[in-house]
Parts: structure tokens; sequence; C-alpha cells
């Protein structure tokens, strides 16, 4: 059984450690006729962390998900490179759900998030740099500022309605749109990069 801390340990042994390296070892394929396999990366990672189809991850309230998150370096710093989606958003759920009881607050604790570098659309090479959780939060401010952002779009659901969320909502998550096109009505919490920043301190 691997639980958020033995797959925390088993990753920080990788940092420094190209992924696309490893993914060979792994025979998880990376490119293929020149188009990326957007999830080797992902799946590298759950191998790295001692999960297997034997291994499975522990029941739930030792339960988590890795997060691949690419950062870039800007004027030689590291940073993140795009926002990521935490979890789709179902109005009614939303309407109903104060924030330490929504799957948003869930997934975000149950996250390990592993920062790794980008180093261009078709370099495969990506160094796993960092591993993080909520656990590292000594203090609580931080947490309070999400639900904060959350109980301010759950109310902007409440009195404007669904298509009056934007990405414009939030200090440190949004509500904004996912699918294909730009006609996608369906929405999802992300975390900004100010969020993925904050947690991955590189």
């Amino acid at each position: 059984m691997v639980t958020r801390v033995v797959a925390t340990i088993n990753l920080e042994k990788h940092i420094g450690v190209d992924l696309s390296e490893q993914a060979k070892l792994f025979g998880i394929t990376t490119y293929k006729d020149g188009k990326q396999n957007k999830g080797w990366k992902g799946l590298t990672l759950e191998r790295l962390a001692g999960l297997t189809n034997n291994n499975q991850r522990a029941p739930n309230g030792l339960d988590f998900e890795l997060k691949s998150t690419a950062f870039h370096k800007v004027k030689g710093v590291w940073t993140p490179k795009e926002t990521f989606a935490i979890t789709m958003i179902n109005q009614h759920d939303l309407i109903s759900t104060p924030f330490f009881e929504s799957h948003c607050w869930a997934k975000l604790k149950s996250l390990i998030y592993c920062a790794v570098s980008w180093n261009g659309k078709h370099n495969e090479k990506s160094e796993l740099l960092k591993v993080q959780s909520f656990d590292f939060v000594e203090s609580d401010t931080l947490i309070q500022e999400i639900e904060a952002d959350y109980e301010f779009i759950r109310n902007k659901l409440k009195t404007q309605g669904f298509s009056s969320l934007t990405g414009k909502d939030g200090k440190w998550i949004q509500a904004r749109t996912k699918g294909a096109g730009h006609g996608s009505t369906s929405r999802a919490f992300y975390a900004k990069t100010a969020l993925i920043k904050e947690i991955i301190n590189l």
C-alpha cells in the first residue's frame, strides 16, 4: 500500500532526474511520430512514486493524486508555465457546499505537486525539480484566502448565475471554462500560477 508519505519519499529520491530517461526504463512512450504522448510524465511519476498495477493507492483518508506542473525559466527564475485544473464545477453542488466540504478542497489537499522542467516544445527532457503538498503549510492564511476565493465564486454563482463565472475572479483559484472551443459552457476550478508558485517555492 502506498500512502502519500511513502509516495512523496519515493519521488524525492528522483529530484534532479530526467523523467524521459526514466520513462524509457519503464517502457513508457514519450514521443511517437513526432507527437508527444501527453500523459507520459504523469505515468512516469506514478511509477517513481511506487504505484504499479499490483501496488495501488491507500484507501480514503490516505489517498492522493499526483499533479505534474511544468516550470520554465523566466529571467533566470523557475516560473509556473500554466495554470492547472483542480476539479470540474457542478453548479448545484457549488451552491450547496461550503469550501471545507467541497470537492475543490478535497482535491487540493490530496494532491502531491511535482514541479517538472519544461525545456521547449520539442524537447522531451524534463527534470523533476521539487515535490510538495499542502502538508507544508505552516500558516492557515493561504488556506483561508483560498476559502475566501471559493466563497466569493460560490456567492457570485448564487446571485449572478453560472455564466457570470470568469477567470478574473479569485486571487489563488479561479472558475473558468474548460473544454474544447470558445463556446464551451462547462467550468472548472483552476489553480492560478500564483498559487502554484506559492506551493512549490523554487
